[in-house]
């Protein structure tokens, strides 16, 4: 009976040991992925930012500039490129909303950002665009991979449509999170115009016509929870000028916009409640089920071998026997 039990314990010692390199490394990167349906809203606001009038173009200083994000999952059109990608692809169009503090539109610019939906990696496909040109990603944009690491990475710039570094520079916490805090400067580069201005009758290529041109620069921050790769927090310190051209009145140029731009404090606090839940989702698939599945397997492994031992020590001598007395008669 001991022998039998420590077979059973040994095969479930076994069935656990390999279960924990399965878990983390198979079934970890095939379930921990973005949705296809998912859809978010991001709210950034400028405060005493100065924007560009368009009517007479003559910079102002504003109370506050706001900055509505959108990045809607496009499920269908997943699909259809799942079928020639051979791997789970998600697809996000995305949408800038810039409005001044009258809440009129300063400039919208769409995006169809197409990736991996568990390394984020780009994935190129008919549609991948930025306010309608076409585009070819390199790099990561908006995510993070599933357990960032402390390097550099490669993010796409959508208003030059470049790619540059995005440099690590240290662990901090953030409201209770531990975060990676990741830094990039863009240097001043001329980009083009949004083809949605906010002047009737004058568009990207009436402005271009011109001669004028349009620069930006901005250091862009994310604080990001590594388990998930998901920021918790971003901000910009972002200017834009207009240079050159006869709109300007002989004037060499004349800034568009610039201002700190920092996410509102509502969407703060939604976004690090909702990293918190999902970043103990991954740490089961990633570090306490594998772990733990490891540590139980070792546990049998012992126990059938006690088990085993005791079974193969030798039986000490047999007790020796006593005959009954005798009867006595009287």
């Amino acid at each position: 009976m001991r022998r039998k039990s420590g077979l059973v314990l040994l095969a479930l010692a076994v069935f656990f040991a390999a279960l924990s390199p399965l878990l983390r490394w198979y079934a970890f990167p095939r379930l921990a992925k973005v949705p296809a349906d998912q859809y978010t809203t991001m709210v950034l606001e400028a405060k005493d930012a100065t924007l560009l009038d368009y009517g007479t173009f003559q910079a102002k200083k504003v109370p506050k500039v706001t900055i509505v994000q959108t990045l809607k999952g496009n499920v269908e059109a997943a699909e259809r490129i799942e079928r020639t990608a051979g791997r789970d692809v998600v697809v996000w169009d995305g949408l800038s909303y810039v409005q001044g503090p009258d809440g009129k539109m300063v400039s919208k610019i769409p995006e169809r950002y197409i990736f991996d939906a568990h390394t984020q990696e780009p994935v190129h496909a008919p549609g991948e665009m930025v306010d309608g040109d076409a585009v070819k990603r390199r790099g990561i944009e908006f995510k993070w991979p599933f357990l960032t690491e402390k390097r550099d990475y490669e993010y796409f710039d959508a208003q030059a449509r470049t790619t540059a570094p995005i440099h690590y520079k240290g662990t901090q916490d953030f409201r209770g999170v531990r975060v990676y805090y990741f830094e990039q400067t863009v240097p001043w580069t001329r980009v083009p115009f949004p083809k949605d201005l906010p002047v009737k009758g004058i568009t990207a290529e009436t402005i271009a016509e011109t001669g004028m041109t349009r620069w930006y620069t901005t250091v862009r921050r994310f604080w990001v929870e590594p388990v998930t790769g998901a920021p918790v927090y971003g901000e910009e310190i972002h200017q834009e000028e207009l240079r050159g051209g006869t709109l300007l009145g002989g004037r060499e140029k004349v800034t568009a916009f610039s201002g700190h731009v920092k996410m509102r404090e509502d969407y703060i606090e939604s976004t690090v409640a909702l990293v918190k839940s999902q970043r103990v989702l991954v740490l089961w698939m990633t570090s306490y089920l594998p772990w733990g599945f490891l540590t139980l397997g070792v546990l049998l492994l012992a126990l059938a071998l006690f088990l085993e031992a005791r079974g193969r020590r030798p039986a000490g001598p047999a007790p020796a026997k006593t005959s009954a007395p005798e009867p006595v008669s009287a």
